[in-house]
């Protein structure tokens, strides 16, 4: 399906429930295409997405638990 911007603007809740169903929403602006509108498949686990690599790279350092006093200390030689 194609829309518009202006009929994104004025009909998002139909243009989102088009997608929920399955369908694509191809959005044009001044008659070129701009974005598309897809209907998600699924929950997305940030902590499994293979394109975030540095996701929790901190997780088990001891000294960052407390990050207000990791983030003060750290920034203590600067003030």
């Amino acid at each position: 399906m194609k829309a518009t911007a202006k009929d994104l603007r004025f009909h998002s809740k139909e243009l989102l429930d088009t997608a929920r169903r399955g369908e694509e929403v191809l959005i044009t602006y001044r008659g070129k295409a701009y974005a598309k509108l897809v209907p998600v498949s699924g929950e997305i686990d940030l902590a499994k997405n293979p394109g975030n690599q540095l996701f929790g790279i901190w997780s088990d350092n001891s000294e960052t638990t407390e990050v207000e006093e990791f983030v003060d200390k750290s920034r203590e030689s600067r003030f």
